[in-house]
């Protein structure tokens, strides 16, 4: 507790932050900056990320032979200022994870609650969309969409939102015919309460948690997923800056100018552990089962 304020001590977050250890205590820092830094990018950045300067082209990070002043990871193929993009690509990257996983959440949560409440045939047809969506790669299908459809930003949020829905549904859907059983929602019926006050009343509550939880969770799967679209050249087109992207066209630099793959690829990874770590956190704070130990 002493790295933590003392103004949030006896709050929520002060609790939350007590309970981690101090990787997940380094996952919220560094994520919370990441964020911030991907909030108030054109504030940081010091150049246009698309603006090119072939003179200034491939050079390195300052504190290297050959670096120019202004620059502080160096620029890549284009002369453009490598900071700029990074914070840029981590801005647009984050937000189309974010608008995917909300729509992944929408459409699984809707199935999922459906499902749960619904008679058995509608629940045999959900969960046997469910089952195949498991079974085949999703990277495969979000291969077809994007070849078929082209790669626009409305494209490819519906494309990130399809990935992982069916662990909402399931999840969802097992929550749903728990609940239904439980003897307060027995009284709630015999007590005259309608389905949609039993629903947001009694049901919604008890399954915001572990819908949280696997949203934090699937997330990182949507961040990396997206980034390898990118990587292939299917995702946003140039010359917008996508950490996938920077990565795939500065593979061909490596041997000279490692800075190019290292300073997005880095971002990816630095991302994908935050949100992961706090995942499983957020998972071991919510499941009573766990706590209990």
């Amino acid at each position: 507790m002493t790295a933590f304020p003392m103004i949030a001590r006896n709050t929520a977050l002060g609790a939350f932050w007590a309970s981690g250890d101090r990787i997940q205590r380094l996952a919220l820092v560094l994520g919370a900056a990441l964020a911030l830094a991907a909030l108030a990018a054109p504030l940081i950045a010091g150049f246009d990320p698309t603006a090119q300067s072939l003179i200034s082209r491939l050079r390195p990070p300052l504190g290297f032979e050959g670096a120019r002043p202004g620059h502080w990871l160096g620029t890549d193929e284009l002369g453009r200022d490598l900071l700029s993009r990074c914070l840029y690509g981590l801005r647009l990257t984050l937000s189309l994870a974010l608008m995917g996983a909300t729509l992944g959440l929408m459409l699984g949560g809707l199935l999922g609650v459906l499902a749960g409440v619904a008679g058995k045939r509608i629940d045999a047809v959900i969960m046997t969309a469910v089952d195949t969506q498991i079974a085949i790669p999703f990277t495969l299908v979000a291969l077809f969409m994007l070849s078929v459809f082209g790669s626009s930003l409305t494209v490819m949020v519906l494309v990130l939102g399809l990935a992982g829905w069916e662990q909402y549904a399931r999840i969802l859907r097992g929550e749903v015919m728990r609940l239904m059983q439980m003897p307060f929602i027995e009284a709630a019926r015999a007590a005259g309460a309608s389905p949609l006050r039993i629903a947001l009343t009694h049901v919604l509550p008890n399954v915001v948690s572990p819908v949280v939880v696997q949203f934090t969770l699937s997330l990182s799967n949507i961040i990396l997923l997206e980034s390898t679209l990118s990587f292939l050249g299917l995702g946003v087109q140039p010359p917008t800056a996508t950490l996938g992207a920077m990565v795939g066209v500065g593979r061909d630099y490596m041997p000279n100018a490692p800075w190019i793959v290292l300073a997005p690829a880095l971002l990816i990874l630095a991302v994908t552990f935050c949100v992961q770590i706090l995942g499983d956190w957020l998972r071991d704070r919510a499941d009573v089962r766990l706590r209990a130990r």
